[in-house]
C-alpha cells in the first residue's frame, strides 16, 4: 500500500530565526533524556528550547553574581575614599 503524492503541493517554507545560530554539539545522553522527558512531562515543545533556556538561566546567575561582586567592592571603595 503505498500513498500517492502526486497531487501533493509544498507548503510553506519556514525561515529559521535570524538570531539563531546552526551548530553541532555533544552532550551526554542523560542530558539529552533529561530535556526531552521535560518535554514529554509538559506534553510537548521543543528540548533544544529548554536547553536554551538553561543555558540563559545560568548566564543570568553568573552575570548576577559577578555584579553583585562588583556592587560590593564599589561600596568598599566609596566608604575608604568618603
Amino acid at each position: 500500500m503505498s500513498e500517492d503524492f502526486s497531487k501533493g503541493k509544498r507548503g510553506a517554507v519556514i525561515k529559521p530565526d535570524p538570531n539563531k545560530v546552526r551548530i553541532t554539539i555533544r552532550l551526554d545522553g542523560d542530558v539529552i533524556d533529561h530535556f526531552k522527558n521535560l518535554v514529554h512531562a509538559a506534553g510537548g515543545g521543543n528540548y533544544q528550547t529548554l536547553i536554551n533556556e538553561a543555558l540563559r538561566e545560568h548566564i543570568r546567575a553568573h552575570d548576577k553574581s559577578l555584579e553583585d561582586t562588583l556592587r560590593k567592592v564599589i561600596r568598599e571603595e566609596l566608604k575608604k575614599a568618603g
